[in-house]
């Protein structure tokens, strides 16, 4: 057996890639184009496949370091003879053999092409059947999953991922092929850049015969989350409940204990009551606190409470989760927020940060607005939007009285909760908002 040193391949035009996974470690066998890295750059996710059988001896990289073409990973112990024949080919005999050629490819590359180099008397590379995932594509997947949806004909890129990081597992795939044989998405390869489902693409425009344009391209942020969005929303059938709670009684408690938080160094917003009467409510409504398995054949249920809290940023809506809202107290949920908002701000917010969440709340009620039509923020089921509190007169039977009231709505998947528990659910959240009281029973 010999060693060789393997490096970042050819990876297109990306100077500086993040690495989010570090898919094998020291003492792990590999097989040719099995995966050892996996990069995001602000455009793709991407993997990186092993160029031979072997085991890896060495490794350099580690998550969150930044790679570009040339750069270094690990070195493998090569298994098979042809292969370790040709990691011990040396880089000047084969700059030697390559004299002729105008321009030597560097040691780096050479040792690490994209794909296996050809046996003696096998068939040309290019006819080998070919196990990989393109460079910056757009879906994330293992090599034995990709060659199982290759075998079936099914479109990878049309594929929502339920895995980690939205991996694509072989479940994932079957559920789509079967979405397809129920006539219920695009079959494979149909046409349509706006996301499958047999959904045409817009015209492509020349807006600059009409007048001066100027293309300003969306930052990363933006990317991630709108394609999240468009496949929540073409996948989840939606429907929103729209309602409104009187909270007068809240927001004065609210004031009244104004001092005693800010001598604890926490802002008491209006926010983290509404945190504690959903997650009573979901405790009422355990559908609401599901997901859908993959199959769509069953739900879900979870009995953790983790609240997902949209975040409006310069570089756009960032969703973190605070944990456990179910065991925390109003100030210590004030704190939290505080610091999530914060890290959000800041472009500080990591992939734990940003993952686990059951419901989220998406609330515009400091900028404005009367009602919208959140987006439920597939896996979970349901998602809640508020919008801005005003006062409003109001019949007690006798007269009318001024009232804070405060719209709010329920967005929620159709396939698992039906319009009477939809209504049920935004009631009994009002309740809880209307009277605090009612939480401690």
């Amino acid at each position: 057996m010999a060693t060789m040193q393997f490096h970042i391949p050819d990876i297109g035009d990306f100077d500086s890639v993040d690495v989010i996974e570090v898919l094998v470690g020291e003492g792990d066998t590999v097989s040719e184009d099995d995966s050892i890295l996996t990069l995001e750059s602000d455009k793709a996710t991407m993997e990186i496949p092993s160029p031979v059988n072997g085991t890896i001896t060495k490794m350099a990289i580690s998550v969150g370091d930044s790679v570009s073409e040339g750069t270094y990973v690990c070195d493998i112990e090569v298994a098979g003879e042809a292969a370790a024949a040709k990691a011990e080919t040396p880089a000047e005999e084969k700059s030697a053999e390559e004299k002729p050629a105008p321009v030597a490819a560097p040691a780096p590359k050479a040792e690490a092409p994209t794909a296996p180099a050809p046996q003696p008397a096998a068939a040309p590379a290019e006819q080998k059947p070919i196990n990989k995932q393109p460079m910056g594509a757009a879906f994330h997947a293992s090599p034995s999953v990709r060659a199982f949806a290759r075998k079936l004909g099914a479109d990878l890129t049309a594929v929502s991922g339920t895995g980690p990081k939205g991996r694509i597992q072989q479940t994932d795939v079957e559920a789509f092929i079967k979405s397809v044989m129920q006539g219920q998405a695009a079959a494979p390869g149909a046409s349509g850049a706006q996301g499958g489902m047999g959904i045409p693409p817009m015209p492509q425009i020349d807006f600059s015969q009409f007048g001066e344009t100027e293309t300003e391209e969306l930052g990363r942020i933006k990317k991630i989350s709108g394609k999240h969005l468009h496949t929540s929303w073409l996948n989840v059938p939606h429907v929103t409940q729209f309602d409104e709670c009187d909270i007068t009684e809240m927001d004065q408690f609210r004031k009244e204990m104004k001092a005693n938080a800010e001598k604890q160094g926490v802002k008491l917003t209006p926010l983290v009551f509404v945190m504690k009467a959903v997650v009573k409510a979901l405790q009422d409504f355990p559908s609401f606190n599901a997901s859908l398995s993959p199959d769509a054949q069953s739900l879900i249920k979870k009995s953790y409470y983790n609240l997902g809290i949209a975040v409006d940023t310069p570089n756009g809506l960032v969703v973190p989760v605070v944990r456990d809202v179910d065991q925390k107290g109003i100030f210590e949920l004030s704190r939290e927020l505080m610091e999530i908002s914060a890290k959000a701000r800041d472009g500080k917010l990591g992939p734990k940060d940003m993952s686990g969440g059951t419901f989220t709340i998406s609330s515009l009620g400091g900028i404005g607005g009367t009602q919208f039509t959140p987006i439920v923020n597939a896996p979970e089921v349901a998602i809640m939007g508020l919008s801005k509190a005003k006062m409003q007169p109001v019949w007690n039977g006798n007269e009318f009285v001024p009232r804070l009231i405060m719209p709010f709505s329920v967005s929620y998947d159709h396939r698992v909760i039906d319009g009477a528990e939809g209504v049920r659910f935004t009631t009994t959240v009002g309740q809880y908002l209307t009277d605090l009281r009612q939480l401690l029973l």
